[in-house]
C-alpha cells in the first residue's frame, strides 16, 4: 500500500517527481506516481484523491500551480507543494502554493526542492511508523 502520492500536473514535471519517488524508496516508504491535471482533468484527479489509501499527498506544480490546492481542497490528509520553476523564476509557482485560503493548508517547500519534499514526507510518516525517524536521524547524521 503506498503511504505517500506524488502527483505531477504534466509529463514536464517528471524528472522532479521521479526524484521524490526514488528518494521515498531509499528509505523504504512506498509511492504512487500520477500524472494528472488538476486544470485538464478535473474529475479523475478528485476520484483519485478520493480513492487513495495514501496518508500524504505530494503535488509538483508550476506556473498557476493549481495541483497542490486543488488535491488539499480534497482531502484533510496532508499535502505538500513543490512549485517548479517554469517562469518567472519559479516565483509565480511558489506564491500560487502558499497563498491557499484558510481551512485549505499546503505545505511549501523550495521552489524545485524535491528533496525537502521527501524529507518532509518522511518526518510526518514518523509520527506514526518511529522507525523512519531513526533513519532520518541517521541519513541527516551522514551530512543528507
Amino acid at each position: 500500500m503506498p503511504k505517500v502520492s506524488v502527483v505531477i500536473g504534466s509529463k514536464s514535471d517528471s524528472e522532479l517527481g521521479e526524484k521524490i519517488v526514488e528518494s521515498l524508496k531509499e528509505h523504504g516508504v512506498e509511492a504512487d506516481f500520477q500524472t494528472i491535471s488538476a486544470h485538464r482533468d478535473p474529475d479523475r484527479l478528485d476520484r483519485y484523491v478520493r480513492e487513495s489509501d495514501a496518508e500524504v499527498f505530494i503535488a509538483v506544480a508550476g506556473l498557476s500551480a493549481a495541483l497542490p490546492g486543488v488535491i488539499a481542497s480534497k482531502t484533510t490528509r496532508p499535502v505538500i507543494g513543490v512549485p517548479k520553476e517554469v517562469k518567472l523564476g519559479g516565483l509565480d509557482a511558489l506564491l500560487s502554493i502558499v497563498q491557499m485560503p484558510p481551512g485549505v493548508p499546503v505545505a511549501t517547500v523550495g521552489i524545485d526542492n524535491w528533496k525537502n519534499a521527501a524529507i518532509l514526507a518522511l518526518e510526518i510518516l514518523a509520527l506514526k511508523y518511529p522507525e523512519l525517524g531513526g533513519k532520518l536521524s541517521a541519513a541527516r547524521g551522514k551530512g543528507a
